[in-house]
C-alpha cells in the first residue's frame, strides 16, 4: 500500500508538471505574434529517486525561463535606428531636392537662361525699348526664382524645426511608458513575460528615433542612456529632453543668420553633439547642417545667397559703364538688382528689380574706349559662358554653381535612398535571427503540446491503473 500511495503521489506531480507545460505551450501559441513577445519554457526539475531511502522520484515543474537574448534584441534596435535615420534624410533630402531644378525647366536655371537670352536679343537691337523691357522682365523673373526658392527652404527649415519637437516629444512619450513599465517592474513583476514583451516592444519603437543603451538590471528595471552617457530613464525617474533654438553667438560673422537648433537634457546642458542617430539625429543634421550651407546661418552666408549677391552685382556693375572721355568719370547707365545689403543671408529673399527703374534708362553703349554700342549687352550676354573670371563664381558659371549645389544634394538623396534600402534588409535579417534565437515557433510548439499531451495522458492512465489496483487491494484486505 504505501508503495502504491507514492506512486499515486509521483503520478499526481507528474500530472500537475505537465498542466504547467501545456499552458506555458499555450501561451506561446497565443501570443505568438504579440510584438516583443519570446517564447517561454517551463524547467521540468527530476526528482530524487532512491529506493532505499524511499526517495520516490517523479518530475516538478520548475521556474519558467524566458528566451529572450538581449544581444539579439539590441541588434534589432541598432539596426532600427540606422532605418530610422535613413528614411528621415530620405524625406527631408527630397523636399530639399524639388526645390534644385537641374533640367532647366523652372526655378533659377530656367529664369537664368531666360535672361540671358533677353540679353542675346538686347544685342541684336541695342536701342529696341521692347527689348530693354523683355531684360528688365526676365530680371524680374530671376529675382522672383531666387525668392521663392529661398523662402520654400526657409519653409523646410521652419518644418524640420516643428519635426524635432514632435520627435522630442514622441521620445519622452515612449520613455515615459518605459517609465510606467519600471514602475511595475519594482513592484515584484519583473518576471511577469507580457511586462518584459511590452519593455522590448516599447524598446523597438524608441528605437527608431534616437540612438540609445538599454541596460537590464537585476530588480527588473530598464536603464535607458541617449547615446550610451545621457540618461533618459533610471529605475523609476525619467529625465525628459527638449528642442529649443540655441542662444546667439556675439562673434559670429552673421548675427542675423539662422540660429542653429539644439537638444538639452533635463539640466538644460546642450547635448546636440552627443545626440546622432535615428531620425532625430537626421533632422538635426538637415537643420544644423544641409540647411544652413544653402540660406545661411550665425556663420555661413549660404551658396544660394552667395550667388545671389555675386550675380546681382556683377549685372549691375555691367549695366553701368564708365565714361572717361571728358576727362571725369561718369557713370552710365543704371542698376537694376537690389537686395538687403546689410544681411548677407537675406540676399536671395530679398532679390528685387528697382521698380523705379524703367526700360529706357538702359543705356547699352559701353563707352571704352574703344565705345561699342551694343557692348553692354554683349557683355552680358557672356555671362552665360563664364569664360570671364569676372563672370565665374568660385570658378565656373552661375548655372554650373547652380548644378553643382543640385548636385551636392541630389548625390546625399542618392546616398541616403541606398543606404535606406540596405537598412531595411539589415533590419529584417536582425529580425530573422532574433526570431530564431527567441521567437516562438509554431511547429515547435506544436511538437511540444504533442509531447505533453501524450506525457499528460499516460500519467493520467497511471493514475487509473494504480486507482483500480489500489480498490482492488483494499477489497482483497476486506474479504
Amino acid at each position: 500500500m504505501p508503495s502504491l500511495l507514492a506512486s499515486l503521489l509521483t503520478s499526481s506531480s507528474a500530472l500537475n508538471a505537465f498542466d504547467q507545460a501545456l499552458q506555458v505551450t499555450q501561451n506561446n501559441v497565443a501570443n505568438a505574434n504579440t510584438p516583443g513577445y519570446v517564447k517561454q519554457s517551463l524547467v521540468l526539475e527530476a526528482m530524487p529517486f532512491d529506493i532505499e531511502t524511499g526517495a520516490t522520484g517523479g518530475v516538478r515543474a520548475g521556474q519558467i525561463q524566458s528566451a529572450r537574448d538581449q544581444y539579439a534584441e539590441q541588434a534589432v534596435r541598432q539596426q532600427n535606428t540606422l532605418l530610422g535615420q535613413s528614411q528621415q534624410n530620405v524625406t527631408s533630402l527630397t523636399a530639399i531636392q524639388s526645390l534644385f531644378d537641374v533640367t532647366g525647366k523652372s526655378g533659377i536655371p530656367a529664369a537664368l537662361t531666360s535672361l540671358y537670352a533677353s540679353f542675346s536679343a538686347w544685342t541684336q537691337s541695342p536701342t529696341d525699348t521692347l527689348a530693354q523691357q523683355n531684360v528688365l522682365d526676365s530680371a524680374g523673373s530671376v529675382a522672383t526664382a531666387f525668392q521663392q526658392t529661398a523662402n520654400a527652404l526657409s519653409n523646410v527649415s521652419s518644418q524640420t524645426d516643428q519635426q524635432l519637437k514632435q520627435t522630442v516629444s514622441q521620445v519622452n512619450d515612449l520613455v515615459t511608458q518605459l517609465q510606467g513599465y519600471n514602475v511595475q517592474a519594482l513592484r515584484g513583476d519583473k518576471s511577469d513575460p507580457a511586462l518584459d514583451a511590452q519593455v522590448n516592444s516599447t524598446l523597438e519603437q524608441l528605437s527608431q528615433y534616437i540612438n540609445f543603451t538599454a541596460l537590464q538590471q537585476s530588480d527588473g528595471s530598464v536603464t535607458v542612456l541617449l547615446n550610451g552617457q545621457t540618461p533618459l530613464l533610471v529605475a523609476d525617474h525619467q529625465y525628459q529632453i527638449s528642442y529649443q533654438p540655441a542662444q546667439p553667438d556675439a562673434t559670429a560673422p552673421y548675427p542675423g543668420g539662422m540660429l542653429h537648433g539644439e537638444i538639452v537634457d533635463a539640466d538644460g546642458r546642450d547635448i546636440t553633439s552627443k545626440t546622432t542617430g535615428g531620425q532625430l539625429g537626421a533632422l538635426l543634421n538637415i537643420r544644423n547642417v544641409v540647411l544652413p550651407s544653402y540660406i545661411g546661418d550665425e556663420y555661413q552666408a549660404g551658396d544660394l545667397n552667395t550667388m545671389a549677391k555675386q550675380f546681382a552685382q556683377r549685372v549691375n556693375q555691367l549695366l553701368t559703364p564708365v565714361d572717361n572721355s571728358s576727362g571725369s568719370p561718369v557713370q552710365t547707365g543704371v542698376p537694376i538688382f537690389t537686395y538687403d545689403t546689410s544681411d548677407d543671408t537675406r540676399v536671395a529673399e530679398s532679390l528685387a528689380v528697382d521698380p523705379t527703374v524703367t526700360a529706357g534708362q538702359l543705356t547699352p553703349v559701353d563707352p571704352g574706349p574703344p565705345s561699342v554700342a551694343n557692348g553692354v549687352p554683349l557683355a552680358l550676354s557672356n555671362m552665360s559662358t563664364g569664360t570671364n573670371p569676372l563672370d565665374q563664381i568660385q570658378g565656373g558659371s552661375y548655372s554650373n554653381f547652380f548644378g553643382q549645389m543640385a548636385s551636392r544634394i541630389g548625390t546625399a538623396l542618392n546616398d541616403a535612398t541606398g543606404q535606406q534600402q540596405v537598412q531595411q534588409a539589415a533590419v529584417a535579417q536582425a529580425k530573422e535571427l532574433r526570431q530564431q534565437a527567441s521567437g516562438v515557433s509554431l511547429d515547435e510548439e506544436a511538437t511540444l503540446l504533442i509531447q505533453f499531451q501524450r506525457a499528460y495522458e499516460a500519467n493520467s492512465r497511471m493514475i487509473t491503473v494504480l486507482d483500480q489496483i489500489t480498490q482492488d487491494a483494499i477489497n482483497i484486505l476486506q474479504s
